[in-house]
């Protein structure tokens, strides 16, 4: 018989910033009961940003971005098995199968499991000096790497690409960076604003190989260079793979879950499964406004950890954050807010050529995200800023005049319905 079978605890599988997240937030808001936060990483929950950034530079710990102290889950009778594996889920049993062979019964389930590093399948993936990013043990294997004067391969320029090509080039590591798009963060932010970005990299020295692929590595004991599919050589010392993540759904015993790009959410964060709630990078939710989307960023773990802990409690309120991140890159700041995976129109307040505008990407006149681009800001800490009103006009489903967007003169604020 499973331990905890009955009325049975919470259980949260998956120790990063949305389960973190959650299990702080039941506790905060009542619930009295029994929760037990699994992960398979050692230590506590914390919030990864800076391990491309600033921790990778050595300028900050992580003591800042720990959701909790470690005391603080003891305090609270916070369960925390030590570093353990979910190997399956068994919906129809209300059970947990860990590694240790232990099964583990549950009332209510979350799983927050985040998602795996995709892994580059080609000659010499296998040597040492290639190195991925999620955990604090990659990034202090990366630290090690990253010395003045050393040379680094980094494959793909999406978020992690960028921020760690910015780093290590600011540790003095000469940075080569070879990805299959015309321009850094084309995908997700445009032509125009890739084209700011990658100007950045250029300026501070990284040479750029766009519309290129690593076919593979070469070396004998080690790393000792890439090798593009165009037949190009680049000797480097080691290199950095970021080429995005797989959500990591746990195997299914009996009836399985929902899924399709992750575990298919409600607007309440519940799975097809009785009593089985997602958050995270795992969890594919039906939003309010921006449909069926899974996000990635820090922001949103952090508040959709909460935003389920309520929901498991009752709470019929939907997960309705309009979505919002950052990114750092040497002495620039891009802030982002709301979803937009396709437009029919960039409009620019600023200037493109100087590198510092907002831009707003919208859909049949309707405004469906904004970037800024060194325009200072942060819509999560200054509730005043224009990022904060493209926020409130993205929420109002707002169909503002291009004319009002493109003028500096005109108060973003003013389009915002009262």
């Amino acid at each position: 018989m499973a331990e905890g079978t009955g009325a049975g605890p919470v259980v949260i599988v998956g120790g990063g910033l949305a389960g973190g997240n959650a299990a702080v937030t039941l506790r905060q808001e009542g619930h009295r009961g029994r929760i037990v936060l699994i992960s398979q990483e050692p230590g506590i929950p914390f919030g990864r940003p800076p391990l491309s950034k600033t921790y990778l530079r050595s300028e900050e710990s992580l003591d800042g971005w720990y959701v909790k102290p470690a005391s603080w889950y003891e305090a609270h009778d916070i369960e925390r098995p030590g570093q353990v594996t979910a190997v399956s889920v068994d919906v129809a049993a209300h059970t947990v199968l860990l590694d240790s062979g232990r099964e583990l019964g549950y009332r209510q389930l979350l799983i927050a499991t985040g998602g795996r590093n995709r892994r580059l399948d080609i000659p010499g993936a296998d040597l040492p000096g290639l190195y991925y990013l999620r955990t604090v043990a990659e990034c202090d294997a990366i630290k090690r790497e990253a010395r003045p004067g050393r040379r680094a391969v980094v494959v793909g320029m999406g978020f992690i690409g960028c921020e760690v090509a910015a780093s290590l080039t600011q540790l003095g590591v000469t940075v080569t960076t070879v990805f299959p798009a015309k321009l850094p963060l084309q995908r997700v932010l445009g032509e125009q604003v890739g084209t700011i970005i990658g100007a950045f990299h250029r300026a501070s020295g990284v040479d750029l190989l766009a519309g290129e692929q690593v076919a593979a590595f070469e070396g004998t004991e080690r790393l000792e260079a890439a090798r593009t599919a165009s037949g190009i050589r680049i000797p480097c010392d080691f290199a950095v793979a970021g080429i995005g993540i797989i959500p990591q759904v746990p195997a299914m015993g009996g009836s399985a879950l929902a899924t399709g790009n992750g575990l298919l959410a409600d607007e309440l964060c519940r799975t097809s499964g009785p009593d089985v709630y997602a958050a995270g990078d795992v969890a594919n939710q039906l939003h309010p406004i921006f449909g069926r989307v899974r996000v990635e960023h820090y922001n949103n773990a952090e508040k959709q950890g909460r935003a389920v802990a309520r929901s498991m409690l009752g709470s019929a309120a939907p997960y309705d954050y309009i979505h919002s991140f950052w990114s750092d890159q040497y002495d620039h700041k891009l802030e982002y807010v709301g979803h937009a995976a396709t437009w029919d129109d960039f409009v620019v307040r600023g200037s493109l050529e100087e590198g510092k505008l907002i831009g707003f990407y919208l859909t049949g006149g309707q405004l469906q995200a904004a970037v800024g681009v060194d325009r200072g800001g942060d819509p999560e800490l200054d509730r005043d800023s224009e990022m904060a009103a493209c926020a409130r006009l993205v929420a109002q489903r707002a169909q503002p005049a291009r004319s009002l967007l493109t003028d500096e003169h005109a108060d973003l604020w003013s389009l915002v319905k009262k």
